[in-house]
């Protein structure tokens, strides 16, 4: 499938490098602790329209790089009554004193052309303090259709040239959209821009869909299927909306799948003769491994990025526990001793943490930890929550919240790993399952 835009170059502009010239103390960057953070603040004027019936496009674009910026509690808009100077064109000389007067650390400006069904966006992010440029100025071409996308991309640059890690805004989940009575819901796959934007239906309501994950390419989902009447596991092709089953190996129910790492594998738990052991098939070849054995059982498995190690979910201690093994076999090592019982452990992108759900004292809770068990945070509590799903950058977590009573559902909400700034996401009525996927190409 065609891009929405392309990257058109990196404007000759006479840049002092990727994070411009050191200010005093040192070059603008937040740096994101575990600590509490003051929001950096930063000023946005509207993108300049440069061609006629371009307005309504700098406007939207604008706001969309302001919304993500500020969604992540890392950054606070200036309000545009309170500024000093006004930016007059793309190319127009900075007033940084006018900007440090009203206390901008970061200015962004860009400017917007239409013409035709062509949209073309350029921006450039400045250190007020430092007077200098930070990085180069960029522009992206596209379809007018695809202003969203700009304006995310707009976004994921500045977080990261200031942050100094990736960015996470142009990036779509897959979940399960749900309706109808709670004890009669209807069930079906959608897809959505990271942000609840764009909502597009994968599959209708007449089989149940449970837990899709998306490839790490983001051109593949996996999920549970009931169409057959016992759960299986589906492939469907994002592009084309094509489905095909995978062919697991023999038993009586297949779920949980995951793909590995380069999309070549699927990782997933299989109930055989009343047992349930994690399996891996290679979907070339069709061959299948088992990776477990033992008389308990074995699900939600979560490969590592480098594709070496698997984390799991097992009772074979006599409560739902986690553990770690090497893809190659051996001995499972459990990673989970707080109080009460662990699942649906998810491994970060990054490769350093396991998110997962925990049970205690009548309330579930996400949390994350080191991969050998240590240091465990929690990050939420609630009634009911589960189903964590990790950002492409790994700093940001998306899981189900469930609300209880006749009238209750799941809703997607998100957290940083720090277990600030958690905010719903809007998805326009209940939704569940979420797997995030890659930054888009």
């Amino acid at each position: 499938m065609r891009p929405f835009f392309t990257l058109i170059a990196a404007l000759a502009l006479g840049t002092m490098g990727a994070f411009g010239a050191a200010a005093q103390g040192g070059p603008l960057r937040i740096t994101i602790t575990d600590g509490v953070i003051e929001p950096l603040p930063f000023a946005l004027p509207v993108f300049q329209a440069e061609t006629a019936g371009s307005e309504e496009a700098a406007a939207q674009i604008s706001q969309v790089v302001i919304d993500d910026l500020v969604g992540t509690g890392l950054f606070r808009q200036i309000d545009r009554g309170s500024f000093i100077s006004t930016v007059t064109g793309f190319n127009a000389p900075i007033a940084y004193a006018d900007w440090r007067a009203i206390n901008a650390q970061a200015l962004v400006t860009g400017a917007v052309s239409v013409q035709g069904d062509t949209l073309a966006v350029k921006f450039r992010l400045y250190d007020v303090f430092s007077g200098a440029e930070l990085g180069e100025g960029l522009q992206f071409a596209g379809t007018l259709s695809g202003w969203r996308r700009m304006g995310h991309k707009v976004a994921d640059a500045v977080y990261s040239r200031i942050t100094g890690e990736g960015g996470y805004f142009d990036s779509r989940v897959v979940f399960v959209a749900e309706s109808g009575p709670k004890d009669a819901r209807l069930k079906r796959l959608a897809i959505m821009d990271y942000d609840g934007h764009n909502i597009q239906y994968l599959t209708d309501s007449s089989a149940l869909v449970l837990a899709p994950r998306f490839s790490a390419t983001g051109d593949r989902i996996l999920y549970t299927t009931y169409e057959a009447g016992a759960p299986r596991i589906n492939l469907l092709d994002v592009a084309s909306v094509g489905r095909m089953p995978v062919a697991t190996a023999p038993g009586e129910m297949a779920f949980t799948p995951r793909f590995s790492r380069d999309g070549g594998r699927v990782i997933y738990s299989l109930a055989n003769g009343g047992n349930t052991d994690i399996w891996i098939t290679d979907l070339a070849s069709g061959g299948h491994q088992q990776l477990t054995s033992a008389p308990s059982i074995e699900t939600a498995p979560s490969l590592s990025p480098d594709g070496s190690q698997i984390v799991f979910e097992s009772d074979r201690s006599g409560g739902s526990q986690l553990y770690i093994m090497g893809l190659g076999g051996g001995e499972p090592q459990r990673i989970s001793f707080g109080e009460g019982r662990y699942g649906s452990p998810v491994w970060s992108p990054r490769g350093d943490l396991i998110a997962f759900v925990k049970q205690a004292g009548g309330y579930f809770y996400i949390g994350v930890m080191r991969t050998d068990g240590s240091e465990e945070r929690i990050l939420t509590r609630s009634e009911l929550d589960e189903s964590p799903t990790w950002a492409p950058n790994g700093r940001v977590i998306m899981f189900t919240r469930e609300t209880l009573g006749p009238s209750g559902g799941p809703t997607l909400y998100s957290v940083d790993i720090s277990g600030r700034n958690l905010h719903q996401v809007p998805t326009g009525g209940f939704a569940s399952d979420p797997s995030w996927g890659p930054l888009q190409p």
